[in-house]
Formats: C-alpha cells, sequence, structure tokens
C-alpha cells in the first residue's frame, strides 16, 4: 500500500479509570464506561501489553510496521536522521468519568538509567470539555522529601496528596504543559486531547477508589523504593503553573496558532488550524489532525480528502506542504523539529 493520507479507525481499549462516551460521541467508536481514553497515531504499546496500544490502519497493519517499512516517506530525512523511525510523540484522547489518581511519569534521565528506554513521559493537554471551575492539580505546593511522600504512598493517604498538589482551573481551549516527573491529577468531567513522549510510564501515587492493584503495578515492575526517585519534590508555584498554560483567549481566532509553551518544543508542537478567514497553509511533515468543529477538506500533494468533525487524519512527509479550507478547526500534533535541542 502507497504512503499516502490515511483517515485512523477508532483505538479505544479499557483502562482502570472510568470514562469514554464522550469519545465515542466525537470519534464514532464505542464510548465507555471504562474505555476513557483513545490512543491516536500511536506507534507506542501499553506498558507490558503489546500489542494493544498501537495503531491498526484501514488496511489491517500497525502503524509503526508501515513507518519502519518507510520512515523517510512518512516522517522526513531530516527527522529519521536525528530520530530514526520513531514518530516521537504519542496523542491521545481522554475522556474522564472519574478524578484521575495522583501519578507522576519518569522524565528521560530516569526512564534510561532504570528501564533502558531513550523517553520518558512528558505530555501537555489541549481541553476539549471542562466543567465550570474544574481543576488540575499538577506539582507540590510547597518543596516536599521523598520520606514524607513515601509514607503518605505507604499509608495510602490520598487526602494528603491531593492537598499537597498546586491547583489550577482549566477551561476549555486551554493548554497545559506537564513536564515529567510533576505529580498530577485531573477533575472528574475534563475532556482532553494529549500530546506525550511515546512510553507508557506512569507511577502510582495513590489508588483507592480506582480498578487497579497499585501495590503490584504501580511502580513500573520497579519497586516503590526506586519509582518514587522519580518524583520532582520541588515547589510549584501558581506563578510556575501559569508559565506552562496558554489560555484559550491566545489560542482561538482563525488561521494557523501554535498552541504549546515553547517549553514543549524539544518533546512535540500542536498548532490550532482554523478555517474561519479561508483557506489555511501548514507546513510539510508528519501530524496527526484531529478535527474537532465543522468539516472541510485537507489538500496535499497526495489529493484532497473530505474531513468532518472526529475524523482523524495522519498525514506523513510525502503529502507535502498542505491546506485546510472549508468551515472547520482542527488541531495538528507533530513530532519535535528536527532541529530543536534535545529535552530532558
Amino acid at each position: 500500500m502507497t504512503v499516502t493520507v490515511t483517515l485512523l479507525p477508532v483505538n479505544q481499549f479499557d483502562h482502570f479509570y472510568r470514562g469514554g462516551d464522550r469519545i465515542g460521541v466525537l470519534r464514532h467508536g464505542p464510548g465507555g464506561p471504562s474505555r476513557p481514553e483513545e490512543w491516536i497515531g500511536s506507534t507506542t504499546a501499553r506498558f507490558g501489553q503489546a500489542p494493544q496500544g498501537y495503531s491498526v490502519l484501514p488496511d489491517g497493519r500497525l502503524l509503526v510496521e508501515k513507518i519502519d517499512d518507510d520512515p523517510l516517506a512518512w516522517l522526513g530525512p531530516d527527522h529519521v536522521a536525528r530520530y530514526g523511525s520513531s514518530t516521537e510523540v504519542l496523542v491521545k484522547l481522554l475522556d474522564l468519568g472519574q478524578r484521575l489518581p495522583v501519578h507522576l511519569h519518569p522524565n528521560r534521565a530516569f526512564a534510561k538509567t532504570h528501564l533502558g528506554l531513550a523517553h520518558g513521559k512528558t505530555e501537555a493537554w489541549y481541553v476539549l470539555d471542562a466543567p465550570v471551575g474544574a481543576e488540575v492539580g499538577v506539582g507540590f505546593k510547597d518543596a516536599m522529601t521523598l520520606d514524607q511522600v513515601s509514607s503518605w504512598v505507604r499509608e495510602r493517604d490520598s487526602s494528603a496528596l491531593l492537598g499537597a498538589l498546586q491547583t489550577k482551573v482549566v477551561h476549555p481551549g486551554d493548554a497545559m504543559l506537564v513536564p515529567a516527573g510533576l505529580p498530577h491529577t485531573v477533575a472528574d468531567g475534563v475532556f482532553v486531547l494529549e500530546l506525550q513522549e511515546p512510553t507508557d510510564l506512569s507511577i502510582l501515587l495513590e489508588w483507592q477508589g480506582f480498578a487497579v492493584d497499585g501495590a503490584k503495578d504501580g511502580h513500573l515492575d520497579l519497586g516503590f523504593d526506586v519509582a518514587l526517585q522519580a518524583v520532582d519534590l520541588s515547589a510549584v508555584t501558581a506563578g510556575d503553573l501559569d508559565q506552562l498554560v496558554v489560555p484559550a483567549a491566545q489560542i482561538q481566532g482563525a488561521g494557523l496558532v501554535s498552541i504549546m509553551p515553547a517549553q514543549a518544543d524539544p518533546y512535540f508542537r500542536a498548532q490550532r488550524i482554523d478555517t474561519s478567514a479561508g483557506r489555511v497553509n501548514v507546513d510539510a511533515g508528519f501530524a496527526i489532525v484531529l478535527v474537532t468543529e465543522g468539516s472541510g477538506v485537507l489538500g496535499t500533494d497526495l489529493g484532497s480528502f473530505e474531513v468532518a468533525r472526529g475524523d482523524v487524519a495522519l498525514v506523513p512527509f510525502v503529502a507535502g506542504a498542505w491546506s485546510l479550507e472549508g468551515a472547520g478547526v482542527a488541531i495538528a500534533c507533530r513530532p519535535p523539529d528536527a532541529g530543536a535541542p534535545d529535552g530532558r
């Protein structure tokens, strides 16, 4: 099969927390009640559960296999020279039917030392929907000690963990970067498009009320004595969180707008495309494009493709510079610029 623009089938599956109905509505997929995630354009397997997680193309083949067959066509020569056949990004939809447990993801240094992996899991959220007043908690308000955090985990003290987090209200249209190492939680009812490094690495700090055995499965098979060394124990102020957020007011509007703070550039990029003032042109390069509103025509060197709300178009490098026109809004999720400095 020739490398071309592809509309991706739904890749939703069961998880330990509730949600998923809004994914079903948006993507015409199965929905909930316990399928709160869709992994989109995924060349990443769930931790210890391969091949679950991998995206399957309409022809039945795995995307990761197709890219390995012809990485230059999919990703481009500059990307391949820097990163090989890794897409460098995993895109998800997260539809929360209950609060996420307090957890964190290791950074690249920890992942390399303890897991032999090239990537940690810095991530970012673009908020598609959220109840009024919905909060996220990201990082500790005060500097912590490893002994204190270990004690809370050992004693299953969810209240202490939640109370220690710095919080921020999020609104539909906001985007927020969550650096690896920072403990975090997200309120029930929030629906996000997530970009992250291409791993499935999570360390649970609490799991009461969730359908998971955190004592067994919450520490990446490292044991908590090792896993908790990944926690960023530093204090995070309200101002620090503000620096990680691009508010909706800066993102909305016609044309092409980057929706991530500059600190995200070594990890991934995302652009909001709004065709209300006419055709929007986008540079060539691998992209995972979610249409969030309306419909339009995606024009490429490989032809034109009709897209509508809920569609995900996988755009390879060989599609060239492309455009979206019509009456639609989309988010283009992209790997880091091959010329950007490395993230940590």
